[in-house]
């Protein structure tokens, strides 16, 4: 770990709060547990992080001295700076195998998730998952071309079953396979009424028809809807 990683890696471990007093949102100071000066070292297992107060308060003690008084918090300090954070250490060895056997069959490059957030926030952009996927790896820019993605979800083509069944094991209704007047269940469709929603077509009657952010549906007509997305195996709706 290095320079802003480090800085991550400490915030997730002590919780955000100062280590001595426990204070949190509060600007926050990356401290050694056993001063450098005592021959303490800038490995990640010696560090911490303190208020200014309680760094400045601390100075260059050992920290059996600054907590003397505190033997209960200074054993609990003890104890979690040797410890390291459990999923970080599953996750970073997962990711060392499969690096090693990827690089095995073509060059691979790696990020991590400090990176991405370096990323995201020297290039201005607010948090949300679909920026920072966009932010992965080394980039030095980023052009957003849309701020209203689109959530994809697989679905397939539906289920093989070929007729509804009760509970003793009988058909009591026949799912055709073929579209009906030329719509399948799950096109898109747009109503001159009621927008852009899904079309439940069914072989005598009315359609079902569904508007986009709302549950249940509403009769139509098929001359009343035209095609926008024919389906194909996914749902899309907005993040």
């Amino acid at each position: 770990l290095a320079g802003y990683e480090v800085r991550e890696y400490l915030l997730e471990k002590w919780g955000r709060e100062c280590t001595y007093c426990g204070k949190q949102s509060v600007p926050l100071q990356i401290e050694h547990i056993q001063p450098k000066s005592k021959g303490g070292s800038d490995r990640v297992s010696n560090l911490c992080l303190a208020c200014e107060k309680c760094n400045q308060r601390k100075g260059n003690k050992p920290i059996e001295e600054f907590l003397k008084k505190k033997p209960s918090l200074l054993q609990k300090i003890k104890t979690k700076a040797k410890q390291p954070l459990p999923d970080a250490a599953a996750v970073n060895a997962t990711r060392n195998k499969l690096v090693k056997v990827l690089r095995g069959i073509k060059p691979v490059v790696t990020g991590t998730g400090s990176q991405t957030k370096y990323n995201r926030t020297k290039l201005r952009f607010p948090k949300q998952h679909w920026i920072d996927a966009a932010c992965v790896g080394d980039i030095e820019t980023l052009i957003l071309r849309t701020t209203q993605p689109l959530l994809v979800i697989c679905k397939g083509q539906g289920g093989r079953q070929k007729a509804a069944l009760n509970k003793y094991g009988y058909p009591i209704r026949h799912n055709p396979l073929k579209p009906i007047k030329g719509w399948v269940t799950g096109d898109i469709a747009k109503h001159q009424k009621l927008g852009i929603g899904k079309v439940t077509p069914r072989s005598k009657g009315s359609f079902g028809f569904t508007p986009l952010g709302t549950k249940g549906y509403k009769s139509c007509k098929p001359q009343d809807i035209s095609a926008i997305h024919r389906k194909d195996g996914y749902i899309y709706s907005f993040c």
